[in-house]
């Protein structure tokens, strides 16, 4: 039975029933929304809010739980972008009220106006018998209907008829009905050479009650390893690809009904390109560095998996990589006894379909050393301090490093934060000092924020072993270039993180530094560089203090942070390039971007905003520098408060000391 023939209602999250995705879309989960509700409740027994849905298909996971929590759900599949926005994200009724002085109800409209002619007939030409190539995914009377659904949804959107929720929900209501007259299988790859039965019923287009939850949910289209570096929450649900079959491929003519671009279609089954969309997950050679990526950067508190047992990665695989990420003894699997495909074509006896939990790892251990350099004690500790010193040293020799500054800016520093941004964080000195819940580690160089991820997922006693291990095959010394050359070859061509690391400790200076091509060309250090007892007590006491916090670690430009998730208990500093001076790393000569007047006008005008919200920030920079002053930094910290800091320490960030510079903190607060 249809709703009110112009309202879509918003029903309660207690009285509405759940409906299943009926789209024959591989992999959905609709049949197992139980067993996951139910394994979750086993495994995690305090209250949580936020669930993310990272893998999202048809949303029918994002639909189910979006009665008990705040979403966020992605695909990189468009039309499941569409459903998403329309289902998961959206929480408003949907009135067509602008409709209503032309069309009394737009979905009767639709699906029994007379079609006649239009301009865009793209699906009756490339997906119909009608059309040159004779493709039989939907009889020409259902292609053309598809057609003027299409066109007619986009007209009124452009005619300012539709809101944007009312678009997407028309939209996403085509994309379900579309499945339940295609002349195929299960799924698009192919159409079938007869008719099937289906493909002769009339289209009818689906529509669902909105569900409101009250909260503000958030659907995304994007992969899933670029967007999990960019959220947190308390549920993560991963429900990713388990064999070498595409997606994109397989629900193409979805997708371009979704788009209605009109792409360049190939191939018999009339192909769009989908070299953008492929996943990562999909490939036998990429899957476990992909898998081990996205489990290591995810920031929420409990990770909960699907995977089937014919999938590209193995259960001792999965199980390894949990483990490593997350506190072992929370571990849990359960395997459900589950057909491969439910068609007509495959049956496959003695598949199941895996359940995995693991709470992730937010507190590491404090590790003390025999005289003989070995791994003796290792207890854990939620706070903690080094004992030797009062400051946690990077174990990184960066350019511009404020380790030396600390005693000056650590007591101006607010003593109560939520979340400390370091946003400009270059070897996170401030930040790993900073007193707060939780750190925001940002900074442009990928390569840095890759090399501190890999610090921070891996065990230290691991971490160490590695070091050692590669230090020993490699034969590395304060004498040995030529094996310090060999190994630079090595790096650049396998760019692995923590080979970095042991790179800068051979390299002169202790530096990171790279040509235009991001290629390592620091060179050999000469006598004077190693991996020291020193440079091993820092690399010690960093990672443990990261592994005992709460931290995240992000690339991102500085204008596009999302700060629209910090509020007034927060606290962002910031150590930017400085203007007036010159340093390897804002040159714009060594293949990241250069800092330049535009920049900081960009940053001021950034912590204006920041300030009107009420976000506290502190602003490291120069006032003079040899003679030249910042002028419009002048004149903007006028609006703040300025703390002159003693500049009595080198290594600075345009390599020369600080006699004549007036290196300043400017505060909101």
């Amino acid at each position: 039975m249809r709703p009110h023939p112009i309202d879509i209602f918003i029903t309660s999250p207690h009285t509405r029933m759940q409906r299943d995705v009926k789209m024959r879309y591989i992999g959905s989960k609709a049949n197992l929304l139980k067993n996951i509700e139910m394994f979750i409740a086993e495994n995690i027994h305090t209250k949580q809010e936020v669930f993310c849905d990272i893998f999202s298909g048809t949303a029918v996971v994002a639909r189910h739980f979006k009665s008990q929590y705040q979403i966020i759900s992605n695909d990189s599949l468009y039309f499941s972008y569409v459903i998403q926005k329309a289902y998961v994200e959206n929480n408003s009724i949907l009135k067509f009220s602008k409709l209503k002085n032309c069309v009394n109800n737009p979905f009767l409209f639709l699906e029994n106006e007379n079609y006649g002619n239009f301009e865009n007939d793209f699906v009756t030409q490339n997906y119909s018998p009608a059309g040159k190539d004779g493709r039989m995914y939907f009889t020409e009377e259902n292609a053309r209907r598809i057609d003027f659904i299409r066109a007619t949804v986009e007209k009124w959107r452009n005619e300012h008829r539709l809101t944007e929720n009312e678009y997407l929900y028309l939209l996403a209501s085509l994309i379900e009905a579309v499945p339940s007259v295609s002349n195929i299988t299960g799924t698009y790859g192919a159409y079938l050479k007869k008719w099937d039965k289906r493909a002769f019923k009339k289209l009818k287009l689906y529509q669902d009650e909105v569900f409101s939850n009250g909260m503000k949910n958030k659907s995304y289209n994007e992969d899933s390893l670029r967007l999990i570096k960019r959220i947190s929450g308390d549920i993560l649900y991963i429900d990713p690809p388990y064999n070498s079959r595409q997606y994109a491929p397989n629900y193409h003519v979805l997708e371009t009904i979704a788009r209605y671009d009109n792409p360049e279609l190939s191939g018999i089954t009339g192909m769009r390109s989908y070299d953008e969309q492929k996943s990562a997950f999909c490939s036998k050679s990429e899957v476990n560095e992909a898998f081990h990526q996205l489990i290591a950067s995810a920031d929420f508190s409990h990770i909960i998996m699907s995977y089937n047992s014919s999938g590209l990665m193995k259960e001792n695989f999965i199980e390894k990589v949990l483990k490593d990420n997350g506190i072992a003894s929370t571990y849990a699997l359960q395997k459900i006894p589950y057909r491969k495909y439910k068609s007509k074509i495959y049956n496959e006896s003695g598949v199941c379909e895996y359940l995995f939990y693991i709470q992730k790892k937010t507190q590491s251990a404090i590790y003390a050393f025999s005289k003989e350099k070995k791994l003796i004690v290792a207890t854990p500790n939620l706070s903690y301090k080094p004992s030797a010193r009062k400051y946690i040293k990077s174990p990184l020799n960066y350019i511009g490093g404020k380790y030396k500054l600390l005693p000056q800016l650590i007591p101006l520093f607010p003593q109560s934060t939520e979340t400390f941004v370091d946003l400009f964080c270059g070897g996170g000195n401030v930040g790993v000092n900073a007193n707060c819940k939780k750190i925001i580690f940002n900074d442009m160089n990928s390569i840095l924020m890759e090399l501190f991820s890999a610090f921070n997922t891996m065990d230290l006693n691991d971490l160490l072993a590695k070091i050692e291990d590669t230090i020993s095959r490699w034969n590395l010394s304060m004498t040995n270039e030529e094996a310090f050359l060999q190994f630079r070859k090595h790096y650049n061509k396998t760019r692995n993180p923590i080979d970095l690391y042991v790179l800068s400790c051979y390299s002169f200076n202790y530096q990171l530094r790279f040509n235009n091509a991001h290629e390592y060309n620091n060179p050999f250090g000469k006598k004077r560089s190693q991996f020291s007892d020193t440079m091993r007590e820092n690399l010690i006491h960093f990672v443990s203090k990261i592994h005992s916090s709460k931290v995240k670690f992000t690339s991102i430009d500085f204008i596009e942070f999302p700060f629209e998730n910090i509020g007034e208990k927060d606290f962002v500093y910031c150590d930017p390039p400085y203007l007036i001076t010159t340093g390897t790393y804002n040159d714009g000569n060594r293949g990241f971007k250069n800092w330049t007047k535009e920049s900081d006008k960009k940053l001021f005008a950034l912590l204006d905003t920041l300030n009107e919200r009420k976000i506290r920030f502190a602003l490291s920079n120069v006032f003079s520098h040899k003679g030249e002053t910042n002028d419009t930094l002048i004149e903007w910290s006028k609006n703040y408060n300025t703390h002159h800091l003693k500049n009595d320490y080198s290594n600075s960030c345009y390599n020369t000391n600080r006699i004549g510079s007036d290196e300043v903190l400017i505060t909101n607060y």
